[in-house]
């Protein structure tokens, strides 16, 4: 295809969003509804938000949808892909965002506990996300897969041991998808965000960190917004010939070597 006007354009397409109540999940479904998606806004327990994300995502002109779901569970995730199939229509790209939050501890303080919810939310998740919603886009030789990881996954510094496994557990699975389902016409790559501005910061004041900054080639955080611009073009046919890749989204925090 010649893409010569270079535009991201996902009309005719749905995209699923876990976790899209989240910080960073609304930006990225506002992000590929302002590229023409319809978008299905998944989310746990945050009912006024996903309703008030849809419709604001309706007022762009997209169709939306919100379904709740808990992601960990397979049953669940296959109760979301019926619902959504009924009331809109099956994801063409699933962005696989959902995360539980924990305090980060050292490895002999963090609760066991931490890690398996690590596991199964980023792990299973993605392993589950696949297995309901891949045999449809195999159907149609056509899909985006794009995984959520973290710049903590190259890190390893302390007290990131139980998210950065369960990132990393996630890396390996979704490397090995991108090799099974290729031939299917689905990509499968991560974007990796190092510590993202967010509303949160922006209502608070706290989007500059001197001790941060100082470290990152480009000086300053990254913001949600930038992030959300890697997933949209990720899941465009300007990226049509990219899979199995890990892009950190970090302004060169950690830079993968060859």
């Amino acid at each position: 295809m010649n893409n010569t006007g270079m535009t991201i354009d996902l009309s005719g397409k749905t995209a699923l969003v876990t976790g899209a109540t989240g910080e960073l999940g609304r930006v990225m479904a506002r992000t590929l509804a302002g590229c023409g998606a319809d978008v299905i806004i998944h989310y746990h327990v945050n009912l006024a938000k996903a309703e008030e994300l849809v419709a604001e995502i309706r007022g762009l002109g997209s169709n939306c949808l919100a379904v709740p779901a808990d992601i960990t569970n397979m049953d669940a995730v296959i109760k979301l892909r019926d619902e959504a199939a009924a009331k809109l229509s099956a994801p063409a790209i699933v962005i696989c965002n959902a995360v539980i939050q924990y305090q980060w501890t050292s490895v002999l303080e963090q609760p066991p506990e931490d890690y398996e919810s690590q596991f199964r939310s980023c792990v299973m998740q993605s392993v589950f996300l696949a297995k309901v919603f891949l045999p449809e886009m195999i159907g149609r030789k056509y899909g985006r897969f794009i995984g959520i990881n973290t710049e903590c996954s190259m890190q390893n510094l302390p007290h990131q041991s139980a998210y950065a496994a369960g990132k990393r557990g996630m890396d390996g699975v979704l490397r090995v998808l991108a090799k099974e389902v290729g031939e299917h016409g689905i990509t499968v790559n991560q974007v990796a965000p190092g510590w993202t501005i967010s509303d949160r910061d922006r209502l608070a004041g706290t989007e500059a960190n001197a001790e941060y900054e100082k470290n990152i080639p480009l000086r300053r955080r990254g913001t949600d917004q930038e992030v959300a611009n890697a997933v949209a073009f990720l899941a465009s046919d300007l990226a049509s010939y990219i899979t199995g890749a890990y892009i950190p989204v970090c302004g060169g925090n950690v830079m993968p070597a060859i």
